[in-house]
């Protein structure tokens, strides 16, 4: 029955959808939309943020393709001439429908507006004809947060034989080492992903790897694929809750960007790994030692069937136990197993997903947390979506309190 109830939600939102106007043909306003006086779709699968193969061969060149707009230009001088930015906005409604009447799961409960969930200034584009910046300005509770989201800073090289060498110093609150290169729209890097819902729909996000990080990527790219080590602390750049005490972690990712038969295609892997000792912020004098020890592989197919586009995403991810962990202190490894798919009903205007998720999350009993996800996203414009996600889950434990649906409606925009 509460399937059923599921599907009734979805299918009156795609009705709601397609009785809105008629579609717009609007054009993006995003940062770097204004700097190359392109579309969205130009480097967009289906919609933002989800990347085709131009927009990863855009980023991976470090944002400075240059476009319509005017720039700047004298010996070692290339900029735009004017700063690009742009307002990003998500607001959400989530409910669950667990028994709790208190605390954050009771709010959820009863149906809590998040508005915004996230709000920050995107800044961005070219520096010099080798590079680029992009930078997330916080809106949301800077006096806790900290005014930097992100920050990264690629420096392009040309390494011969259509190989790209960079090395790009970034810092994050929120997504991990993946923050300072990443191509695929797996949820290799939290913000980049199809579904709202992330632990549901993604392995690396269910094993816990989005977390504050400050490094420096170094990598090598080809249209073909990409290598990328990155050494990184895990602290953001203000308002960290510990301090690193010089030691750094380490991460590995790599990745076939291949395409064929008209399909857009990619796998991969990602290892995170490495010990560090940290300052507790409440006991200066106590150093506490933490481990990073997870792996992950991925892979995506971009295309079409017939006329409509379809994105599938295959994830899976794991990390070991430990009491230092700073992935899963359980007792067996914490672990997912992801399937999603994504289809253009409407192309360019409206979507229909699914998602399923098989994961233990390390416990010595009762570990299973499978999950089902159907999603819904309709663009009002290139870079206005209302996204609808709700998840069913299905775990050993008793989920009575909590609730086993979760429904989440989004706007998100970027302008």
């Amino acid at each position: 029955m509460k399937f059923k109830n599921a599907l009734g939600v979805l299918a009156g939102g795609a009705v709601s959808a397609l009785l809105l106007a008629l579609p717009q043909d609007a054009e993006a306003t995003s940062v770097f939309a204004r700097q190359t006086g392109m579309s969205c779709t130009a480097c967009h699968f289906q919609r933002y943020p989800m990347l085709n193969a131009f927009g990863r061969d855009f980023k991976a060149r470090g944002y400075v393709m240059k476009g319509s707009q005017q720039t700047i230009e004298d010996k070692d001088l290339s900029i735009p001439s004017s700063l690009n930015a742009g307002l990003v906005t998500k607001l959400r409604y989530q409910k669950s429908n667990g028994t709790q009447t208190t605390g954050e799961e009771g709010m959820l409960n009863d149906g809590e507006f998040q508005i915004p969930d996230e709000a920050f200034l995107a800044i961005g584009g070219r520096v010099a004809e080798n590079i680029g910046f992009q930078a997330e300005l916080n809106l949301k509770n800077v006096a806790e947060d900290g005014v930097f989201a992100g920050f990264k800073m690629p420096f392009v090289f040309d390494a011969g034989k259509d190989v790209i060498a960079s090395v790009i110093p970034f810092t994050t609150d929120s997504q991990g080492p993946a923050y300072g290169f990443e191509l695929l729209n797996t949820g290799a890097l939290r913000f980049s992903r199809s579904f709202e819902h992330r632990k549901e729909t993604s392995a690396q996000q269910y094993i816990g790897t989005a977390t504050a990080s400050t490094g420096a990527a170094l990598v090598a790219y080809h249209k073909y694929g990409y290598l990328n080590y990155t050494p990184y602390v895990m602290r953001a750049s203000n308002a960290a809750p510990e301090v690193s005490t010089g030691q750094m972690f380490s991460y590995l990712r790599g990745a076939l960007t291949p395409t064929l038969g008209g399909w857009d295609l990619a796998a991969g892997f990602q290892v995170w790994n490495g010990e560090a000792r940290y300052t507790e912020t409440d006991n200066p004098d106590i150093d506490v030692s933490k481990s990073a020890n997870a792996w992950a592989v991925d892979a995506q197919a971009q295309g079409n069937v017939g006329e409509l586009p379809l994105g599938v995403y295959l994830t899976y991810g794991s990390a070991d136990n430990s009491a230092n962990s700073i992935y899963n202190k359980g007792v067996d490894a914490k672990s997912a197993l992801t399937l999603a798919a994504e289809l253009g009903v409407i192309p360019y205007k409206l979507t229909l997903g699914a998602a399923y998720r098989s994961a233990s999350s390390g416990a010595a009993t009762l570990d299973g947390q499978d999950a089902v996800t159907l999603g819904m996203n309709y663009m009002v414009a290139k870079n206005v979506t209302v996204q609808i996600n709700h998840s069913f889950y299905s775990y050993d434990a008793d989920l009575d309190a909590t609730g086993d649906n979760l429904t989440t409606v989004m706007l998100y925009s970027a302008f």
